[in-house]
């Protein structure tokens, strides 16, 4: 009997035992494996802000490496932006870039000056070199006309006696003491407001976004005003600009929003903001469009509901010739042009057109585009100018 109870107890504490093995865990059976250790990921340098005149390098890899942030947005740092150029020497630094499209007409009008016997055949040629460098039938018979007198009255004809006389009356044909600054200070507590007129097709919108940049590299803080509203490019494209030197952009939230509206929220916030200039782009129009036109005057009197408009610059593509005075003369019966802006001066452009855009407006070219880089916009320079087309 006494086996037979302690057999019992036995099988008893065997039952025991093994149930505690099903809700006990030994302390190796709780513990979880360590991963082995990764790769050491070093923390990069803060970057440096770009030197002046320098532009800020861009980050290399894809988000979560290395000098790239993986917080959205933080690539629009303060230390990331562009810190363009000043804009003064600009014409200067361009222009062996000038010269290359301009000699030609130099070259010829130097060699007809310079025969052994000028007679009226050689001055007839030398009225045409000029109306095919795009000054025009009237300004041409003008400067042969003075040329042939002043000849007349000096007499000589010594190679640097030719340049020289042919170096002043260009200067005067294009007006070298004539005012061409823009006006981009702030005044009445109010910013300087710029609104860009033109075709499409001149390089309008890439204009604005190049004469912000030369603005913000001159120390001026600038807002954009994408009053483009037929094309939601044009407003892409002006806010890639304008996040590329830290300017806002405003814009329509919505394709064929009124575009008087857009400028003039713009403005508005421009005035908010204390920006020192507000750049107005505007659509494209064609010429021979009578209400986009009118349309256009509207922005600019709406504007100035807030605010006078301190700049109206027509943008004209130099290549087109005599085509573009034509458009000129158009959009200068709509808004009162104040500065004319010729893009594409270093391509087959004729230089003469400089001469005769200002005379058919009676308003100065004030800037130029010489190149497709974001700082081949530079203000004229009369004297600049003609030094590279003599050479």
């Amino acid at each position: 009997m006494e086996y037979v109870i302690l057999g019992i107890v036995l099988g008893v504490l065997a039952i025991v035992g093994a149930g505690s093995l099903l809700f006990v865990r030994p302390g190796w059976a709780r513990r979880r494996p360590v991963p082995p250790p990764g790769p050491t990921r070093e923390v990069p340098e803060a970057r440096q802000a770009p030197a002046a005149g320098e532009t800020a390098a861009p980050a290399q890899g894809g988000p979560g490496q290395a000098g790239v942030p993986e917080t959205p947005g933080a690539a629009a740092g303060v230390l990331d932006l562009e810190r363009p150029p000043p804009s003064a020497g600009r014409l200067v630094r361009l222009r062996a870039r000038l010269a290359r499209s301009q000699t030609s007409v130099g070259s010829a009008l130097l060699n007809l000056l310079s025969r052994d016997r000028l007679d009226d055949e050689t001055w007839d040629e030398l009225e045409e070199v000029l109306i095919t460098a795009d000054v025009g039938v009237a300004p041409a018979r003008i400067m042969a006309e003075d040329l042939k007198t002043k000849v007349k009255v000096l007499g000589t004809r010594t190679t640097a006696d030719v340049r020289e006389l042919l170096r002043t009356e260009l200067l005067t044909q294009l007006g070298a003491s004539t005012d061409r600054s823009l006006h981009t200070k702030p005044h009445g507590g109010n910013p300087a407001v710029i609104l860009m007129v033109g075709v499409n097709g001149t390089g309008k919108t890439t204009t604005v976004g190049k004469l912000a940049r030369a603005l913000i590299g001159d120390g001026r803080t600038v807002l954009l005003g994408a009053a483009d509203t037929f094309r939601a490019a044009a407003a892409d494209q002006l806010q890639t600009w304008g996040e590329r030197v830290g300017a806002d952009t405003v814009r329509a939230d919505r394709e064929g929003a009124d575009p008087a509206s857009v400028a003039f929220d713009a403005v508005s916030q421009g005035i908010d903001k204390h920006v020192d200039v507000v750049l107005v782009d505007t659509a494209g129009r064609l010429h021979t469009k009578t209400g986009l036109m009118d349309e256009l005057g509207k922005v600019k009197r709406v504007i100035e509901k807030r605010t006078p408009v301190d700049e109206v610059l027509l943008v004209l593509d130099a290549t087109t010739g005599q085509n573009g005075l034509r458009q000129a003369r158009v959009f200068a019966e709509v808004v009162d042009i104040t500065g004319i802006v010729l893009t594409k001066l270093d391509g087959t452009a004729k230089g003469g057109i400089v001469i005769a855009v200002q005379r058919e407006l009676g308003v100065p070219v004030k800037l130029v585009g010489l190149g497709e880089g974001p700082d081949d916009l530079a203000p004229f320079d009369p004297e600049a100018f003609v030094d590279a087309i003599l050479g």
